[in-house]
């Protein structure tokens, strides 16, 4: 039996997006100076994104409760993941910051972790066969 296959994946895997960006997100805005020393990043980068988490994580705790959990909007955190695991990469390449070693793990265990819940959250699509956008 595949993981795709076992019933309620899609929602364990939203619940598990939820839960990181809720972690994360609270981390950045409870200790937003602190982190900003630690990590080499910009305060400001730091409240931000961390507020925007909080959001996200309240959507797509509420679309996880749905029944049945509406495709066309699994298939906008799917696309928000990847985009956001690009946005990791690209902020790193770009040279435009000078985090610490710490800061890019930090940013890199970001994009690692919303690319695999990208990953995921298809792969639950594929399963129930909704695996092309509405």
């Amino acid at each position: 039996m595949s993981i795709f296959a076992s019933p309620g994946f899609l929602r364990k895997v939203l619940l598990a997006d939820a839960a990181s960006c809720l972690a994360t997100g609270a981390a950045q805005v409870a200790a937003t100076q602190p982190l900003a020393l630690l990590l080499g990043l910009p305060g400001p980068l730091l409240a931000g994104t961390g507020w925007f988490l909080l959001g996200y994580a309240a959507v797509v705790a509420v679309v996880a409760t749905r029944d049945p959990v509406p495709t066309p909007l699994v298939w906008v955190f799917v696309a928000g993941n990847v985009g956001w695991a690009a946005a990791c990469v690209a902020l790193l390449a770009s040279g435009l910051l000078a985090p610490t070693a710490l800061g890019i793990a930090w940013v890199l265990a970001q994009a690692v972790t919303v690319a695999t819940l990208a990953d995921l959250q298809w792969g639950g699509l594929r399963r129930h066969g909704r695996a092309r956008p509405a």
